[in-house]
């Protein structure tokens, strides 16, 4: 779920989680019927806002945006079921249609906002209109207006904490990739105590941030913005508020593109999820260590994938016992290396930083690593917007020994992302709201105009299962698929296969028939370490 960065969660082991070991679910439907009170206050709201509209203007400097760009707020229900109870705001970023072909100079017609959002949870999407100056989104900028918006809970809509950005950052740490029963029952007290400090800040508005009400509020923009239908591009966790909004709001979909799909399956949504995630990013790892191994005359890090993983143990052993530039610890080295994981045009920065630092120069891993003070309260507000809707959303085992199960199984054959992957989603073991039953996302033949899927093969984030069940699901979808490759979100990168099936559905609603696939990106080059 392009998830906020080393963040969200989903892969090829899957590990049952038996019904006794789940928090029953307070409340919340399997379904959403149109007579529900949430159905009822959606349509309220988003009739207001066709009413209201947004007003754009300047954005806010601290917002970094260029003038290009303009800025608004809308104001959505914190409950759905009371739509004229407390309102918040969302930030919303916009850059008009240029409505001039970028080739020929021609006039263009305007198709309309095309609304994006780029997953977490947690993720604002506020720089989205910045692609349009892009090369490969000039096309698409020319007959839309891009419109991005950050989320409940994100930046400065209604934003969610769980604790002192002031305290969130740890400095050097360890990261066992088997830790040792203490360091278990250290990381369950502190997940414990950090679900008890999202309800002391949020109170009860913390149980209102949830998929279903972003998929909610993403159809109060599509009125907003004065569009009768939404055109939708969502990436990574973006693709599940799409597959929510298809499933509730079919008959407001225009097009809409899942790029880099999470499994919506409601057994999967989050913790199984999590550890299918856990699974394919050993796989991803692995396939760093074998590009990292074909150019060991650049880094010397040795010439087999075990070799590799050798090296890089050597490198988190040292910086156990003496952090680097007394800031660098495993952990740190393990969030630079995730990160890889993501995305392939990281490899030659990563393998150069692990290669220069076995050879007496620590800066480079210095500076991909370091955790940055300046940056601490948007992480926070990411981790907290994050854990607040996947621990809302479904239920998890409430008993640490069911986690405790399940990862040490898994960590055997998947060390590298299995046990920080825990860490990060424990917290929803102790979560104080009530629970929801995940929806069961699915269209019939005839529901949906067609909507296409992006997906990579070894895509370790959103592992390619996930794409897989969503075709099932929305009858009448296209999957285009890159092949042997695995880089998280695939819109407007690299491969210029898989731009073409995008651009020509987005501006001409062409689709592939039911399947396609594209060659893979060419592999990135590697950097000597003396440049």
């Amino acid at each position: 779920m392009r998830t906020a960065a080393a963040l969200v969660a989903a892969g090829s082991l899957l590990l049952a989680t038996p019904a006794s070991a789940a928090r029953t679910p307070a409340s919340a439907p399997a379904s959403e019927a149109r007579g529900t009170a949430e159905a009822r206050g959606t349509a309220v709201a988003a009739a207001r806002a066709a009413s209201e509209g947004i007003g754009f203007g300047p954005c806010a400097e601290e917002q970094e945006l260029p003038p290009t760009v303009e800025c608004g707020t809308l104001r959505v229900p914190l409950d759905y079921a009371r739509p004229d109870g407390e309102r918040i705001p969302l930030t919303v970023s916009r850059s008009r249609a240029t409505g001039q072909d970028p080739a020929t100079g021609r006039a263009v017609p305007r198709q309309g906002s095309l609304v994006d959002n780029p997953g977490g949870p947690g993720v604002s999407g506020m720089y989205f209109p910045m692609l349009g100056m892009a090369p490969d989104w000039k096309r698409l900028a020319a007959a839309y207006d891009l419109v991005g918006y950050a989320p409940r809970g994100v930046g400065r809509s209604a934003p969610l904490s769980c604790t002192d950005p002031k305290t969130f950052q740890q400095g050097p740490a360890p990261a066992p990739q088997h830790p040792s029963a203490r360091v278990k029952r250290e990381r369950a007290a502190r997940a414990e105590a950090y679900a008890r400090g999202c309800a002391e800040r949020s109170g009860d508005a913390l149980r209102h941030y949830t998929s279903l009400n972003n998929a909610r509020d993403l159809d109060v923009l599509r009125a907003a913005l004065g569009e009768t239908r939404l055109t939708f591009l969502g990436s990574s966790y973006g693709t599940y508020i799409g597959a929510l909004y298809a499933t509730l709001f079919p008959s407001h979909v225009r097009r809409m593109v899942f790029d880099s799909a999470v499994n919506p399956a409601p057994e999967r949504i989050w913790y199984r999820n999590n550890l299918a995630q856990s699974a394919a990013f050993e796989d991803r790892w692995a396939d760093f260590r074998a590009w990292v191994a074909r150019h060991h005359r650049v880094y010397g890090l040795g010439d087999t994938p075990g070799e590799v993983r050798d090296s890089y143990d050597l490198v988190r052993e040292r910086l156990a016992r003496t952090p680097a530039g007394g800031k660098v610890g495993p952990a740190q080295l393990h969030a630079a290396m995730l990160k890889a994981a993501y995305y392939d045009d990281h490899w030659p920065q990563r393998a150069h930083a692990v290669s220069a630092y076995l050879k007496g120069d620590p800066g480079p891993l210095v500076e991909q690593a370091e955790e940055h003070p300046e940056a601490a309260a948007e992480a926070e507000n990411t981790r907290a917007v994050y854990l607040a809707v996947e621990c809302n959303d479904a239920p998890w085992p409430a008993d640490f020994a069911v986690w405790d199960r399940d990862n040490t199984r898994l960590a055997r054959r998947a060390p590298f992302e299995t046990w920080d992957n825990v860490w990060t989603n424990l917290p929803c073991a102790f979560w104080p709201a009530p629970r929801q039953r995940p929806l069961d996302v699915r269209a019939g033949a005839g529901a949906l105009p067609p909507t296409l899927i992006l997906a990579a093969e070894r895509d370790a984030a959103t592992p390619y299962d996930g794409a897989l069940e969503l075709h099932r699901r929305l009858a009448g979808s296209a999957l285009v698929t890159e092949r042997d490759a695995g880089s998280h979100g695939l819109a407007g990168g690299a491969n210029a296969c898989v731009t073409a099936y995008l651009t020509a559905y987005l501006l001409e609603g062409r689709v592939p028939g039911r399947r396609a696939s594209c060659a893979p990106h060419p592999a990135p080059e590697p950097t000597a370490p003396a440049t």
